[in-house]
C-alpha cells in the first residue's frame, strides 16, 4: 500500500499562504504563477522534440555530401522518427499511469540523450537509423506526457495558455535547429552535421534534474489514492483554496467512477457510450488533420521547396529556414495569448482557413512558374506563402489540436487516449515526410501543395461542423459537454 503524505508545515506553508487572497484582492484573486512554472519546466522537454525532428532539414544537405546517403534514405531518415515515436506514444500512457507524470518526463530526456549521442557518432546509414529510433521513442513520450501534465496541473483560468506550452517549445526547438543548421553550415561537411546533432545532448541532463523539483500531477496522485498529496499540490496550483477544494472533489468523483468500471470496463465504454466514441474520434481527427495538411513537409524540406522555387544559394536557403522557424515559433505566442480569451474554436477556424489559402497560393506559384531560376519575384511569393502557412498553422491547429485533445478526454481514458491521438499524429507525420520527395516527383510540387490545401479545407469543415467550444470549462465538465458520463445535457 502506498503511504499517504501530509504537507510539511515548514516547507509548504509559505506556498499555501501565497495562494490565499488578501484584503481587497479577495474578491478578485490574482492568478497563481506556480502552475505556470511547473508547466514551463515540464514542457521544455518539448524543445528537444522540435530540435531532434527538424535538425534533419539542414543536416541532410551535409550528410548526403559526407556519407553519400540517397534521396530515398533521406526520406526514410526524416520520416522514420515519427514512425518510431509510435513506440513512445503507445507506451507513454501505461508508463505515466504507473511511474507518474514526472518520472515519465525524466525517462523521456534519457531517450533524447542516447539518441543524440548515437546520431553524433554515427558512421553510416544503419547507425543513423538506430539513433533516429531511440530519439523517436523520446519524441513519442514527450508528445503525450507534456500536454497531459500541463493540463492536469493547470487551473481552468489558464489551462489553454499552459496546455499550449508544449507546442510553443516544440516550435522553439524547430527554430533552434534551423539556427544550428545555419551556424554550423560553414564547417567541413563531415563535422557540421555531427555538431548539429551534438547540440541536443547537453540540455537533457539539466532538464531531467529540473523536472525532479516539480510536484506530481494531482490527478495521478488521486488515482493512486494519495489524496493528501493531491490536495497539497492543488493548494499550490489553484488560484484560490476554494478552487483547490472544488478541483479535488471533481477529481475524486471521476476517479471513483473510473475505478468502478475497472481496467477492462474503461475500454468497453468505447463500444457502449456514443460520447466516448465521439471524444476519441474527435481526438483522432484533429491529429490527422494537423499532420495531413503538410506542415512537416515545410519543416523538414523547406530548403528543398525554396530551391525548387528558384533560390540557389545554400546560405540563403538555410537563412530563410531560420526565418520560417522564427515565424512559426512567434505565431504560437498569439495562440497562447488568445486561447483563453477568444476560445479554441475561433482560432482553429481562422487557422485552417488561412492554411488553405496559403497552400493554394504556394501551389499556384509552382503551377504557373515551374522551373523558374533566379526569379526574385517568384521566390519572394513562395517565401511569403510558406511564412503565411506556418504562421496560420501555429496560431491555431498546431497548438490547439493538442490543447483540445487533452481537455476533452475523460480522466479514466486520458493516458491511453492521448497515446492514441499522438500515434495518429506521428503516423501521418511519418507518411507525409517519407513520401514528400516521391510525391512531388509523381504529381509535381504544385499538385502536392494543392493536395495539402484540400486536406486543410476539409479540416475547416470538420471543426466548423463538429467541435464545440471548451474555453473556461473544468476538465471534469467535459464529461457532460461530450456526454461521456451517460447524461444527456444541452450542449449548446
Amino acid at each position: 500500500m502506498e503511504q499517504q503524505h501530509r504537507p510539511d508545515s515548514e516547507s509548504e506553508a509559505p506556498l499555501l499562504a501565497a495562494s490565499k487572497p488578501d484584503g481587497a484582492a479577495s474578491s478578485s484573486p490574482r492568478r497563481n504563477r506556480f502552475p505556470f512554472f511547473c508547466a514551463v519546466l515540464a514542457s521544455m522537454t518539448s524543445v528537444l522534440t522540435g530540435y531532434n525532428v527538424a535538425v534533419m532539414s539542414g543536416a541532410q544537405i551535409f550528410m548526403a555530401e559526407d556519407l553519400g546517403v540517397s534521396d530515398t534514405q533521406i526520406e526514410l531518415l526524416s520520416g522514420a522518427i515519427s514512425i518510431f515515436s509510435l513506440v513512445g506514444a503507445l507506451l507513454a500512457g501505461w508508463t505515466s499511469d504507473r511511474l507518474g507524470r514526472r518520472l515519465t518526463i525524466v525517462l523521456t530526456n534519457g531517450f533524447f540523450l542516447v539518441g543524440s549521442l548515437i546520431m553524433t557518432l554515427a558512421g553510416g546509414y544503419t547507425a543513423l537509423m538506430a539513433g533516429r529510433f531511440v530519439a523517436g521513442i523520446g519524441v513519442g513520450y514527450a508528445l503525450v506526457i507534456a500536454p497531459v501534465y500541463a493540463a492536469e496541473i493547470a487551473p481552468a483560468s489558464s489551462r489553454g495558455l499552459l496546455s499550449s506550452l508544449p507546442e510553443i517549445f516544440i516550435n522553439t526547438g524547430v527554430m533552434l535547429s534551423y539556427v544550428s543548421n545555419f551556424a554550423f553550415s560553414a564547417l567541413p561537411a563531415h563535422l557540421s552535421w555531427r555538431l548539429m546533432f551534438a547540440v541536443g545532448v547537453v540540455p537533457t541532463v539539466f532538464l531531467a534534474a529540473g523536472v525532479l523539483t516539480m510536484p506530481e500531477s494531482p490527478r495521478w496522485l488521486a488515482m493512486k489514492g494519495r489524496l493528501d498529496e493531491a490536495k497539497a499540490v492543488l493548494d499550490r496550483t489553484s488560484d484560490t483554496l476554494a478552487e483547490a477544494e472544488q478541483r479535488l472533489l471533481e477529481i475524486e468523483e471521476v476517479v471513483v467512477a473510473g475505478a468502478s468500471n475497472g481496467a477492462g470496463g474503461t475500454w468497453n465504454e468505447v463500444t457502449t457510450k456514443a460520447g466516448v466514441r465521439r471524444v476519441l474520434a474527435t481526438v483522432l481527427a484533429l491529429q490527422f488533420f494537423q499532420q495531413a495538411s503538410g506542415i512537416d513537409s515545410v519543416v523538414l524540406y523547406g530548403p528543398r521547396v525554396l530551391a525548387m522555387a528558384g533560390v540557389t544559394s545554400n546560405n540563403l536557403l538555410l537563412g530563410l529556414n531560420v526565418l520560417f522557424g522564427v515565424a512559426k515559433a512567434g505565431s504560437i505566442l498569439i495562440a497562447m495569448a488568445l486561447a483563453d480569451r477568444v476560445g479554441r474554436r475561433p482560432l482553429l477556424l481562422v487557422s485552417t482557413g488561412g492554411m488553405t489559402a496559403s497552400l493554394l497560393v504556394l501551389g499556384s506559384v509552382f503551377a504557373a512558374f515551374a522551373g523558374a531560376k533566379d526569379d526574385a519575384a517568384v521566390a519572394a511569393v513562395a517565401v511569403a506563402a510558406v511564412v503565411a502557412f506556418v504562421c496560420t498553422f501555429s496560431v491555431g491547429l498546431g497548438p490547439l489540436a493538442w490543447v483540445y485533445s487533452s481537455e476533452i478526454l475523460p480522466l479514466r481514458l486520458r493516458g491511453q487516449g492521448a497515446g492514441l491521438g499522438t500515434a495518429m499524429n506521428r503516423v501521418m507525420s511519418g507518411i507525409v515526410t517519407m513520401t514528400f520527395i516521391s510525391l512531388y516527383g509523381a504529381i509535381t510540387m504544385a499538385g502536392t501543395f494543392y493536395l495539402y490545401a484540400a486536406v486543410a479545407a476539409a479540416s475547416f469543415a470538420f471543426i466548423y461542423t463538429f467541435l464545440p467550444e471548451t474555453r473556461g470549462r473544468n476538465l471534469e465538465d467535459m464529461e457532460q459537454l461530450f456526454r461521456t458520463n451517460g447524461t444527456n445535457p444541452d450542449c449548446g
